[in-house]
């Protein structure tokens, strides 16, 4: 038997498999939150500059993979072994080998939640076009979430390849037709293109990002215009529920913003998972005498 046979015949091997890959995404998936939003702010100085006819400064290349992660309070280089997911951090006790300061609890707990999305992700859709695609959708709203988190920002680049590969692998009907998925990606722009206008119209001040917009539309893209309003209703309790907490218990500032992104990317795994059935249970207790 193949290897892809292999994963195919025996789930447990899928399953195990993919929570290791997770974890493995998940180290990876802490750099792209950390350096996405610089090198987006590179880009807009560079533009800036370009557009006001200075000459840019010169800078040291800055990517996803230049220069090697390094601690951030010593500069100390951290090695192969150092980087192993959640392993390393547990060993390290928390803290940079050079220096001993604390290391962010966020590292792991992004590469956790990914080992576990990823191997629920796997054990629910099974070997095949979903699962393979369900990881994908998984560790884009991760990703989207913790930069939301700490910038108020979805980045275009995760955003807009995530709409388009939502409606590739609906080609194959992978969780929904493609019309369903075209007609979903429109609907999720346009739903809250039209909310942030009438709020603005309404108040004067902008209740939300275009980043929301694009966010909302790859959840369409993905899962198909008729998850929307579960999406909807679901990230918007769950918002309303934080923001009031916020407000009320942590003293949070009613003029300081709240990022929507995260409760979004919150509704649509839900709605990936479980939609189907929240619908159905839905619908039938709505039909009850």
């Amino acid at each position: 038997m193949t290897f892809l046979q292999d994963l195919q015949a025996y789930p447990p091997l899928f399953i195990a498999l993919s929570g290791i890959l997770g974890l493995v995404v998940g180290s990876f998936l802490n750099v792209v939150i950390h350096r996405l939003p610089k090198m987006m702010e590179r880009g807009w100085r560079a533009q800036c500059a370009e557009l006001s006819g200075v000459e840019p400064k010169p800078e040291a290349p800055y990517n996803l993979l230049t220069p090697r992660s390094a601690c951030p309070n010593c500069n100390h280089k951290i090695g192969a072994l150092e980087n192993i997911p959640l392993i390393s951090y547990l060993v390290l006790g928390g803290k940079c080998k050079g220096c001993k300061a604390p290391i962010s609890i966020r590292y792991p707990l992004v590469e956790t939640l990914s080992g576990i999305l990823s191997a629920y992700a796997a054990w629910h859709f099974g070997f095949g076009l979903a699962g393979v695609a369900a990881l994908l959708f998984v560790w884009a709203l991760i990703a989207l979430t913790c930069i939301d988190l700490d910038t108020q920002l979805l980045p275009d680049d995760i955003t807009l390849p995530l709409l388009w590969l939502g409606l590739l692998f609906n080609l194959n009907n992978a969780f929904t037709g493609l019309p369903n998925a075209v007609i979903g990606a429109i609907a999720g722009y346009v739903v809250l293109w039209g909310v942030y206008w009438l709020f603005k119209l309404a108040t004067g001040k902008e209740g939300m990002g275009y980043g929301d917009f694009k966010l909302l539309a790859a959840i369409g893209a993905w899962l198909g215009w008729q998850m929307l309003p579960l999406v909807i209703m679901l990230s918007s309790v769950v918002g309303a529920v934080v923001g009031v907490t916020l407000i009320v218990a942590v003293k949070h500032g009613r003029d300081i913003p709240i990022p929507f992104g995260p409760y979004l990317a919150g509704g649509g795994l839900i709605a990936l998972f479980w939609g189907s059935l929240l619908t159905q249970s839905y619908l039938q207790f709505m039909a009850a005498p």
